[in-house]
C-alpha cells in the first residue's frame, strides 16, 4: 500500500470540511420548493431571542443586529431588556422554482409550524454550515444575511471562503464588498494580508479596492496602519493612494504622522 508523504491531520481536517460544507450546499440547493432549515452551534458570546434580534458580545463590544421582517410579535422594552439565548442558530431558507428566495437568520428560540413543505436537516456541525452559507452568498441569495450567519457560527474559520468570494469577479459587487468587510472583523494576520493583497491588485475594479483599503482601517488596535502606510506610499493608483492617506488621518497613529511629515517634507 501506498503513503501519502506530507499530509497533516490539519489539511486532513480542511480537506473534509470542505467536502462536507458542499455536500450540505448541495442539499440545500438540491430542494426546489419550499423553506429548508437548519441549526448549528454559535460562538462564545452569541446570543438572541429566537425571533427579532442576535446580541454579538464576542469582540468585546455589545452588538445587536435585527433581522426582523415585520412579522415579529413583539413590541415594548429595548433589546438590552430582553431574554437572549445562547443559541443555537436556525437558519430557514426559503427557495422557489429551485431559486433562494428568502434566507432567516435567528439565534435562541424554536420552530414553529410553517406553511408548505418543509426540509429540516437538523443540527449540523458550525463549521460545515459555516462553509455552506458562504457558498450560498456567492451565488448572491441574501447575501448579507447568509454571510452574518457564517460569521457567528462556532469554531468556524470563515476568512478563506471570504477571502475567495471577495476575489470572485463572478459574484455580485455588494455581495463581493460584504465579503470584504467581514474580513475586516476576522482581523488576524492572515486575513490583514489578503485584504492588503486585494487592495493592491491592479486588475481589480476600484470598488473592491476602495472597501479593502477602508476595511484595513477599520482593523483594531490599528493593525492596519502598516498596510495603509504601504498603499499611501507605493500603490500605483493616485485615488488608491488618497484613500490610504484619508484613512490614515482618521488614525491618530504616531506612524501616519511620520509618513505625513515625510511627504510634506519631500515637497
Amino acid at each position: 500500500m501506498r503513503r501519502l508523504i506530507g499530509i497533516t491531520p490539519l489539511l486532513v481536517a480542511g480537506l473534509a470540511g470542505s467536502a462536507a460544507g458542499q455536500a450540505l450546499t448541495d442539499r440545500i440547493l438540491a430542494v426546489r420548493e419550499g423553506t429548508v432549515r437548519l441549526s448549528f452551534g454559535v460562538r462564545e458570546g452569541i446570543c438572541g431571542d429566537g425571533e427579532t434580534f442576535i446580541r454579538d458580545r464576542s469582540r468585546g463590544e455589545d452588538n445587536f443586529t435585527s433581522f426582523d421582517d415585520g412579522t415579529s410579535r413583539w413590541t415594548g422594552r429595548g433589546w438590552r431588556d430582553r431574554p437572549c439565548e445562547p443559541g443555537p442558530a436556525r437558519i430557514a431558507i426559503t427557495k422557489s422554482e429551485g431559486e433562494v428566495t428568502r434566507l432567516r437568520v435567528y439565534v435562541g428560540g424554536d420552530w414553529r409550524g410553517g406553511s408548505g413543505s418543509i426540509t429540516d436537516l437538523g443540527m449540523v456541525s458550525a463549521p460545515v454550515a459555516a462553509k455552506a452559507l458562504v457558498a450560498l452568498a456567492a451565488r448572491a441569495y441574501n447575501a448579507d444575511r447568509a454571510i452574518y450567519a457564517a460569521i457567528i457560527a462556532d469554531s468556524a474559520v470563515v476568512w478563506p471562503d471570504l477571502l475567495a468570494l471577495a476575489k470572485d469577479t463572478r459574484a455580485r459587487t455588494d455581495t463581493r464588498k460584504n465579503a470584504v468587510f467581514w474580513l475586516s472583523q476576522a482581523a488576524g494576520d492572515e486575513a490583514t494580508r489578503g485584504l492588503s493583497a486585494l487592495a493592491e491588485d491592479e486588475d481589480e475594479t476600484r470598488d473592491i479596492r476602495d472597501q479593502a483599503v477602508f476595511a484595513i482601517s477599520q482593523l483594531k488596535n490599528d493593525e492596519g496602519v502598516p498596510a495603509l502606510i504601504r498603499i499611501a506610499k507605493t500603490n500605483r493608483d493616485p485615488k488608491i493612494r488618497r484613500k490610504a492617506l484619508f484613512w490614515l488621518g482618521q488614525s491618530d497613529d504616531p506612524r501616519a504622522l511620520r509618513l505625513f511629515e515625510e511627504i510634506l517634507t519631500k515637497g
